[in-house]
């Protein structure tokens, strides 16, 4: 049996059935039943836009952001998907803050619904910084659909460790 290091605290019945769609060389055929394509979303300035129009229709109050970007620097194997970053400096007798959203680079290629959701998981801790209940509540709030999409990202990643990449490069 393969190690799911991404369903980690799922199900031992669930890790079962999706060790079933590997075996059976199924997985990648599910996930692109379910989602199709990936996003067109492949620039800095386009995720910053993005990002920024999820913001202006759920946070409008929340804290501005000054960055957005896709970060290669990002390591999967320590199951981040993107960061929020708090930096404040003092910058003469001024104390200047801002807040920045690291997006895996992994996400450049993968289907909307994905990076919305690592988005809205991102933009969550602008309010919450703690995963706790009030956290998931705004995120299911944003996204209603979001432990779903959470679940099914999954599966995308076991894709890609195990198979690599589910889209090809569009010409």
């Amino acid at each position: 049996m393969q190690e799911l290091k991404y369903l980690a605290g799922y199900s031992e019945d669930l890790c079962h059935q999706v060790q079933g769609l590997i075996s059976k060389n199924t997985l990648a055929k599910l996930l692109l039943e379910k989602y199709p394509s990936a996003h067109e979303i492949h620039t800095d300035r386009a995720l910053y836009d993005y990002v920024m129009a999820i913001k202006h229709d759920y946070m409008q109050k929340s804290q501005p952001l000054s960055k957005v970007i896709f970060d290669p620097k990002i390591q999967m194997k320590h199951q981040a998907l993107g960061l929020h970053k708090f930096v404040s400096r003092v910058q003469g007798k001024k104390l200047k803050a801002k807040n920045e959203i690291c997006i895996a680079s992994t996400f450049k290629k993968a289907p909307e619904p994905f990076l919305r959701m690592i988005v809205i998981h991102e933009l969550a801790h602008l309010k919450e910084k703690d995963h706790n209940k009030a956290f998931f509540k705004l995120c299911t709030f944003m996204e209603p659909a979001y432990h779903q999409l959470e679940f099914d990202m999954r599966l995308y990643l076991t894709q890609l460790d195990l198979f690599g990449p589910l889209y090809r490069p569009s010409l």
